[in-house]
């Protein structure tokens, strides 16, 4: 006999979500009960169009929690094949929530990851399958999976309304956990955010925004990267779209645009210009993310960390070797018969670092370099700046770095997105075999879940903190080790000199 629909009492309603059977790698199963496209505020369409979320009004009977919610991405911008598979879904009611977990009893006290989906702040799909978390409900944890407006919706700059809509979305989704996630057998006081790529940005910006503090215990930021937007670019971007289409920059003016005209605005302003090259590294290549206010959003994430904002908490936090490597777009086109210094040069990079970066690079030619140069400047030295930050502020010593590097990938690069199927514990997924490979080592996927898993229970990672030596977790062939890592990336960070330093040896 199949077991009753497990019911969950909210501060809105009472959802009813279904049980799922999970088969793990080594033949073992377990179950969950899922929630899907639990409401965490009002649909923000209508008079609530461009505003703060507002909470969600109570509903009678129970809501059926079998459906993802409807996505703010409403197309992908990463074309038909996105490296993520990250589904569109239609409709109004995008402020949703997905909720998976193996016990969903009151008194559970389990800890809970909340996963920020990447995408650049203009794409991205909490309904990802790659995010179903069904490891971690095999392992004894909460998930939950956010929806928040994306591109102009989330971020754009209206005379009248709020900015930083999408950030304060984050911190409605996380209101919502702290109020409600008991309920589903997990543990307030124990809620590890996660996000990569922007997701990553995302939950480093959270850490050091007084406004979020309180509403989680741990960050885990993978690919992380600080996109900051000026209030000055965020309202010409606006001025520019608004005359364009000959409106007012205001809530009247925009809200009388359709969906489909704001987003079109939004890809045009996208679009790269005739030579990328000397632009490339502009605010890591985004027109749209958060702004910094001097209120919600204080300043950058290195401020904030300087300040102390967030140095109790722990924080795991790292990147893949060749993270944009492949992804220097129409630029490849104009990198025919250039050499790699006078690439760099047109990107605007001084001798030094550029000699630094060649030596660095993998591969020798134009194309290899602009890549990895990208990969380094746009990620990986942020986080040597920020494990640096923090190894060294005299907060909490609880900062672990990790290195991910292994090439076995269809790609043969540690690319940008590579670790996730190893950290979920989803090689197994269709989409992720044909990432990974059929042949991706499941015991890299044991060390790094493993890994990521500690630190969500227990807050820390059976490593040495960064501030010993620069200790970093390097996963790889051997599958774990620790070494010194980040070394050249946080000279140039922190601005120490940019003298050649040898690539740390693959793994």
């Amino acid at each position: 006999m199949s077991s009753p629909a497990p019911v969950v009492w909210t501060s809105s309603g009472a959802v009813a979500g279904a049980w799922r059977e999970h088969r793990s790698s080594d033949g073992d199963v377990s179950r969950a009960a899922i929630f899907l496209g639990i409401p965490y505020a009002e649909p923000p369409v209508g008079p609530r169009r461009f505003l703060a979320p507002t909470p969600r009004a109570p509903w009678e009977g129970v809501r059926p929690a079998l459906l993802h919610g409807p996505t703010p991405q409403r197309r992908s911008p990463y074309g038909p094949d996105p490296y993520v598979p990250e589904p569109s879904i239609p409709g109004d009611d995008l402020l949703t929530l997905d909720v998976g977990t193996p016990d969903p009893s009151p008194d559970a006290g389990l800890p809970v990851l909340v996963y920020i989906h990447g995408g650049g702040f203009i794409g991205g799909s909490h309904a990802s399958p790659w995010y179903g978390g069904q490891a971690f409900h095999r392992d004894g944890v909460v998930t939950v999976a956010a929806t928040y407006r994306l591109g102009f919706d989330g971020f754009g700059w209206i005379d009248g309304a709020p900015l930083n809509r999408g950030v304060l979305d984050w911190i409605a989704a996380l209101d919502w956990v702290q109020q409600n996630i008991r309920a589903f057998g997990g543990d307030p006081a124990r809620v590890t955010i996660a996000g990569q790529s922007a997701g990553g940005a995302a939950v480093m910006r959270l850490l050091t925004m007084p406004a979020a503090r309180g509403l989680f215990s741990g960050v885990l930021a993978l690919s992380p990267a600080d996109m900051p937007v000026t209030v000055d670019d965020a309202r010409r971007l606006t001025e520019e779209a608004a005359a364009r289409l000959g409106v007012a920059p205001d809530l009247e003016g925009l809200r009388s645009l359709t969906e489909a005209q704001i987003l079109a605005e939004q890809e045009r302003a996208g679009e790269e210009p005739d030579d990328p090259l000397p632009t490339m590294l502009e605010r890591s290549g985004l027109v749209l993310g958060p702004v910094i206010d001097g209120e919600l959003v204080p300043g950058t994430v290195a401020e904030g960390i300087a300040a102390g904002i967030g140095d109790d908490v722990p924080l795991l936090i790292g990147a893949t070797a060749h993270e944009f490597d492949l992804a220097v777009g129409d630029a490849a086109a104009r990198l025919d018969g250039v050499s790699a210094e006078a690439a760099l040069a047109r990107m605007r990079i001084e001798d030094d670092l550029a000699t630094a970066l060649i030596t660095r690079s993998p591969r020798q030619d134009a194309f290899g370099v602009v890549g990895h140069a990208v990969t380094d400047i746009t990620f990986r030295r942020f986080v040597a700046l920020w494990a640096g930050q923090r190894a060294t502020a005299g907060g909490s010593p609880r900062t672990w770095a990790y290195d991910f590097r292994w090439t076995g990938g269809a790609d043969g690069l540690a690319v940008h997105c590579l670790d996730l199927p190893f950290g979920f514990d989803i090689l197994r997924e269709p989409t992720a075999m044909r990432r990974a490979g059929a042949e991706a080592p499941q015991e890299l996927a044991d060390a790094v879940h493993g890994d990521w898993l500690a630190f969500i229970r227990d807050g820390r990672v059976v490593a040495p903190v960064h501030a010993d030596a620069r200790s970093t977790i390097v996963y790889g062939e051997p599958l774990r080790e620790i070494r010194p890592g980040y070394a050249a990336e946080e000279a140039f960070a922190l601005g120490t000199g940019a003298a050649p330093v040898p690539a740390p040896a693959t793994t």
